[in-house]
C-alpha cells in the first residue's frame, strides 16, 4: 500500500526514528502505526520506540531571547516529576538555543537531543512546538510553573510593553490580533447555532438578522486580542495600552502544555 508523508511524521514524532526507518516499518506493517512501532522495537532501530505509546501530557516551555529575536520550546514528556527534573529542563534549554541560533527549525523534530533524553529519563519525550518570533521590540512570558508561554512582537512601543501584552496573551488567550482575523469559515459555524437558537427562542423573522449581526460582533472582539480588556487594568482596552505606547502589535504565539 502507499505510505502518506503524514503517516511517516506521525511515527517520526512518536517514536524519534528516521525517516526512512518509519517508513520501512509502516510498509511492512500495511500503514498499522501499533505494528509499526512493535517492527521497530523488535529491529531495534531505537529504544525511542518503547515509549511510543505512552501520553505526554506534561512538559515544560522554555523561552531564549537575543535583541529583538526570541525563541520558545514547549517539549513534552510523560510525568510531571520528570518535567521539573533538571535534566529535562536542559534539554529544553538547549533546543531553544539552537532554534534562537537557527541551528534547528520550528518545523524539526528528529533530533538527537530527543533520542538521548528518552534514553536517559526512559520516558516518551517529543517537540510539541517551537517558534521564533522578531520584530521592534518583543515581549516573551512564561507562567510559573513552565506550563504557558507567549511571544508577542510589537512595532512601536518598547520591550515593556511587549511583555505585558504577552502577560495577557497568557492568561486571556485570544484567538487573533483583531476582530477581522477571525477565520469566517468559523463565525459561519456560529451563525448556525445562532440561529436555530433564535428560532427555538420564537425570535420574529424581522430582527433575527439584526441579532445576528450584533452577535458576530461580539463573538468576532471576544476572540481578538486588541478587543480585550487588559488584564493588568481591567478599565482598559489593549487597544488603547497599544495606542498610548504608540505600538501595534504584529503577531504572537501562545504556547501550553
Amino acid at each position: 500500500m502507499t505510505i502518506s508523508m503524514e503517516q511517516i511524521k506521525e511515527l517520526r514524532n512518536a517514536t524519534g526514528v528516521s525517516m526512512m526507518a518509519c517508513k520501512k516499518a509502516l510498509e511492512e506493517s500495511d500503514g498499522d502505526l501499533e505494528k509499526a512501532v512493535d517492527i521497530l522495537r523488535k529491529k531495534g532501530e531505537s529504544k525511542a520506540a518503547e515509549r511510543a505509546g505512552a501520553s505526554t501530557a506534561q512538559g515544560a516551555i522554555v523561552v531564549k531571547s537575543d535583541g529583538n529575536k526570541s525563541a520558545m520550546v514547549e517539549l513534552q514528556c510523560e510525568t510531571d516529576f520528570v518535567a521539573k527534573g533538571d535534566d529535562f529542563l536542559a534539554v529544553a534549554e538547549t533546543l531553544a538555543d539552537k532554534l534562537l541560533k537557527g541551528e534547528i527549525k520550528p518545523e524539526d523534530r528528529d533530533l538527537p537531543e530527543i533520542k538521548e533524553a528518552v534514553l536517559k529519563l526512559g520516558e516518551n519525550i517529543k517537540v510539541g512546538n517551537m517558534a521564533v518570533v522578531e520584530g521592534d521590540n518583543v515581549g516573551d512570558y512564561v507562567h510559573s510553573n513552565s506550563k504557558i508561554g507567549v511571544l508577542v512582537s510589537l512595532t512601536g512601543g518598547d520591550t515593556e510593553t511587549a511583555r505585558d501584552i504577552a502577560m495577557h496573551v497568557a492568561a486571556m488567550n485570544p484567538e487573533v490580533v483583531s476582530p477581522d482575523q477571525v477565520s469566517d469559515d468559523l463565525v459561519a459555524k456560529e451563525k448556525e447555532i445562532w440561529a436555530d437558537q433564535l428560532k427555538t427562542e420564537g425570535k420574529p423573522e424581522e430582527i433575527i438578522d439584526k441579532i445576528m449581526m450584533g452577535k458576530e460582533k461580539k463573538f468576532r472582539e471576544e476572540n481578538a486580542l486588541v478587543k480585550q480588556a487588559f488584564v493588568k487594568d481591567p478599565e482598559k482596552l489593549i487597544e488603547q495600552i497599544l495606542r498610548e505606547a504608540d505600538a501595534d502589535v504584529d503577531e504572537f504565539v501562545r504556547f501550553a502544555v
